[in-house]
């Protein structure tokens, strides 16, 4: 997959890295981020690299895709703040799988490199609701 960001829009680029991210290619999403980049997860799970997050998730489910309901994105004076709307599917960690469960990503995009990603979700509920460890 291209990580040229200089001539996409700010959610074209996001689009493109979770494409990359869901496709696991960790050495391709890394180049869309920038120096000090982190990101928060629910349960205030905060990360600066990657495969801290790979390694966080493993414990959750086995796999996880995400429909794209909408992005919104708002230009800032040195980028863009993008907003993903969506549904996540995937599969648990005892093999029965899942759909629908409500996300919202926020970027924040300076120069074409993401400073910050913010990611709430309803995972923790559905989790609750099965038994399985939040």
């Amino acid at each position: 997959m291209s990580t040229d960001t200089t001539t996409q829009s700010a959610s074209d680029t996001v689009k493109t890295f979770l494409q990359t991210m869901e496709a696991r290619d960790l050495e391709g999403a890394a180049n869309f981020l920038a120096p000090g980049f982190s990101m928060t997860f629910p349960g205030d799970a905060v990360f600066t690299e990657l495969s801290e997050l790979i390694a966080w998730s493993k414990d959750r489910y086995q796999s996880v895709g995400k429909k794209y309901d909408r992005f919104d994105e708002c230009p800032t004076a040195s980028g863009a703040i993008v907003y993903c709307y969506g549904t996540l599917h995937g599969i648990w960690l005892d093999g029965s799988t899942f759909e629908g469960i409500r996300f919202i990503d926020r970027f924040t995009v300076e120069n074409g490199k993401f400073v910050d990603q913010r990611v709430w979700n309803d995972m923790a509920e559905v989790l609750k609701i099965k038994s399985l460890p939040v």
